[in-house]
C-alpha cells in the first residue's frame, strides 16, 4: 500500500519514469477498461544472445512500471495493476549465421526459416530461438526482473494471432498504402505485409502476396521454385513483416507502453499508423538514445566497439550498471569499462542519501527507483537504503594500484585493517565483491599502463615534508586529520603550488602513477603511515 504523499509526490514528480507514468495514466485516467493490468511489453529478437541493450531496455520498462503503480494507485494506496510482457520474435526468419555461433554449417543449412524452426546448434533445446529464449529468461532472471516471457511462435502457431492475423489480411491494401511510399522502388515491388511459409522449404518468403479470402487466411504466391501455391496465412503458416508484426501485436496483446531505441524511430510512426487501421492504438511509449564507444562513435555488435553485460560485471557491480543507464534516456551514452568507477562510487553516494531525503527528493534519486525494481515497500525507504561502503571503488583501486599487479583479495583485505575497525567480510558482502572486480580492473586496465614520473624540484621538498610530518603521527591517525596535514603543505607557498589541485596532482603521478587519485587523508590511512612514507622514499630516489 502506498502513502497518501507518496502518491501525491509521484504525480508531481521531475523524474523521467514518473513523467512516462504520468502520460500513461492520462490515457488511463479512470484504470484500463475493466479493471485489467496496464499492459507493458519488450521486445527482443533471439538471432543472437541478449546483450546490454537488452537489460536497459527491460530496466526503463521497469522503472515506468513501476512508477505507473504508485501513480495511477486507488484511493487507499493499492498500487495499479501492471503486467510486463518479454516478447520474444522467434518466427522471423534467420538471415546471417551469427559470428559467434558453433555448428555454422548446420545454421547455413537453415537459413531463412524461423528461428523457431531451426535446430540448435548448441544441441540443447528443441531449435535455435528456444536456446537463445531460455538465455533471455536465465538473462532476466538474474537481475530479479518481474516479467511473462512470450514467444512468437506459440501465439501464431497456437492460433492465438489468428484473429490479428485477419485483421491484416482485411485491410492488406490500406497497409500496402502506408508502408509502399516509405520503400525503395526495389524493395516495394516485392513487399507484401504477409510473408508466407514456403510448404516446400520452410523459408519465411519475401514475395508479393495475393489475399484469396481474409476471413479463412487464405493467400495465393509463388514460391521460389516457381510454382503458385494457395495455402493458409493462419497456424503458423505465415509470418508478418516487421513493422506489421510490432503493431499487429500491439493490438492482439493489448500493449499499452513500449520503448524502443532511437534507431526504430521510423518503426514506431508507421506501425503507430498500422496499429490504427487495425483497429487499435499506438502504445504510449519512450524512444531512447542509444550508446557510444568512448570515442563517441555508435555501438555496433559486428565492429566490437562495444562493452558486453559480462564485462561491466567484472569490473563494476549489477547495481552501479543500473545506476548509469538510469539517467536522461533520450541522451547519448559512452559505454566503456572507464565508465565503471565512477558509476560504482556515485551509486553509493545516492544510496547513501536516501534516509535524508523528502519523498519528492527520493523520487528523483536513481538508487530510489532501482531498488523498487525488486522490492515494493510503499512509502517507506527500499529495504538497504543508507547503506554505505566504508571504502569507495575509487581508493580500492588506488590501494590495488600501488600493490600491483599480483596483489591478492587476501592482501587487500588485509590492508582494509588499517582503515576499518570491523573487517569481517560477512559485515561487508558489497564491499568483499568490489575487492575482487577492483583486481581484476586493475590487473587488465592500471597496472599495464601504470607510471610513476620522478618529482620536480618543489615536488620533492614537498614530499620530504609530507614525510617529516607522517614520522611524528601515530599509525592510526584518523584520515580527515591526515588530510589535513596535507592540505597544509599544499598551502605552504614555501612550495611553489600555483593551486592545491598541482599539489594533489603531483602526489597522485609521483606515488600513485595516476593523474588522478583519492584524498591522499584517505588513501594514507588505508595503505598505512609507514607504508606511505615508503612510497615518498622510492619517488624521492628516481
Amino acid at each position: 500500500m502506498f502513502s497518501t504523499d507518496l502518491i501525491e509526490a509521484a504525480r508531481n514528480s521531475k523524474a523521467w519514469p514518473f513523467q512516462e507514468a504520468q502520460r500513461l495514466a492520462k490515457r488511463y485516467r479512470d484504470g484500463k477498461p475493466g479493471g485489467k493490468p496496464v499492459l507493458f511489453e519488450t521486445g527482443y529478437g533471439p538471432s543472437g544472445l541478449p546483450h546490454i541493450g537488452t537489460f536497459q531496455e527491460v530496466l526503463r520498462t521497469t522503472l515506468v512500471r513501476k512508477a505507473y503503480e504508485i501513480v495511477a494507485a486507488s484511493d487507499d494506496g493499492t498500487p495499479a495493476p501492471t503486467r510486463l510482457i518479454a516478447f520474444s520474435d522467434d518466427m522471423d526468419g534467420l538471415r546471417k549465421v551469427p559470428d559467434n555461433m558453433p555448428n555454422k554449417a548446420l545454421l547455413e543449412e537453415n537459413l531463412h526459416k524461423p528461428l523457431s524452426r531451426i535446430p540448435d546448434p548448441f544441441e540443447k533445446y528443441e531449435s535455435f530461438a528456444a536456446h537463445n529464449n531460455a538465455m533471455l529468461r536465465e538473462f532476466l532472471d538474474r537481475f530479479g526482473f518481474d516479467y511473462e516471457f512470450v514467444a512468437a511462435s506459440d501465439k501464431y502457431n497456437s492460433g492465438a494471432f489468428d484473429e490479428a492475423l485477419r485483421g491484416v489480411l482485411a485491410n492488406n491494401q490500406a497497409i500496402l498504402d502506408i508502408m509502399l511510399p516509405t520503400l525503395r522502388a526495389e524493395r516495394a515491388a516485392t513487399y507484401s505485409p504477409i510473408m508466407p511459409i514456403s510448404p516446400k522449404t520452410g523459408h519465411v518468403l519475401q514475395v508479393p502476396v495475393e489475399v484469396v479470402n481474409a476471413e479463412e487466411g487464405i493467400v495465393r504466391f509463388t514460391d521460389s521454385d516457381g510454382e503458385v501455391i494457395e495455402q493458409s496465412a493462419l497456424g503458423g503458416m505465415a509470418k508478418l513483416q516487421w513493422k506489421v508484426d510490432f503493431a499487429m501485436r500491439w493490438v492482439a496483446l493489448g500493449v499499452d507502453y513500449e520503448m524502443y531505441g532511437k534507431d526504430l524511430t521510423d518503426t514506431g510512426v508507421q506501425s503507430g499508423k498500422i496499429a490504427r487501421v487495425l483497429g487499435g492504438q499506438k502504445p504510449e511509449g519512450l524512444i531512447y538514445e542509444l550508446f557510444l564507444d568512448e570515442k563517441g562513435e555508435k555501438i555496433s555488435k559486428s565492429k566490437g566497439n562495444g562493452l558486453t553485460i559480462e564485462e561491466w560485471l567484472t569490473y563494476g557491480s549489477e547495481e552501479s550498471l543500473g545506476f548509469y543507464i538510469f539517467p536522461n534516456p533520450k541522451s547519448a551514452k559512452q559505454l566503456h569499462v572507464g565508465v565503471i568507477p565512477r558509476a560504482v562510487d556515485d551509486y553509493w553516494q545516492f544510496r547513501e542519501r536516501i534516509p535524508e531525503q523528502d519523498v519528492d527528493k527520493q523520487l528523483g534519486n536513481p538508487v530510489w527507483n532501482l531498488l523498487r525494481v525488486k522490492d515494493s515497500s510503499g512509502s517507506q525507504p527500499p529495504i538497504g537504503a543508507g547503506d554505505s561502503l566504508p571504502v569507495t571503488y575509487g581508493l580500492l583501486l588506488n590501494l590495488v594500484g600501488v600493490l600491483g599487479a599480483t596483489a591478492t583479495h587476501e592482501q587487500v583485505w588485509s590492508y582494509l585493517g588499517n582503515y576499518m575497525h570491523d573487517t569481517d567480510p560477512d559485515d561487508h558482502p558489497d564491499l568483499f565483491r568490489l575487492v575482487e572486480k577492483a583486481l581484476a580492473y586493475n590487473r587488465d586496465f592500471i597496472a599495464p599502463t601504470l607510471v610513476k614520473r620522478a618529482p620536480e624540484p618543489n615536488e620533492a621538498e614537498a614530499l620530504k615534508a609530507l614525510d617529516a610530518k607522517l614520522a611524528e603521527v601515530p599509525a592510526n591517525m584518523p584520515a580527515e586529520d591526515l588530510q589535513t596535514i596535507v592540505y597544509e603543505i599544499g598551502k605552504d607557498e614555501a612550495f611553489g603550488f600555483e593551486s592545491l589541485r598541482d599539489w594533489f596532482k603531483a602526489q597522485y603521478e609521483t606515488l600513485l602513477g595516476s593523474s588522478q587519485g583519492p584524498r591522499m587523508g584517505s588513501f594514507i590511512a588505508l595503505y598505512g603511515v609507514e607504508n606511505t612514507r615508503k612510497l615518498i622514499a622510492e619517488a624521492l630516489a628516481r
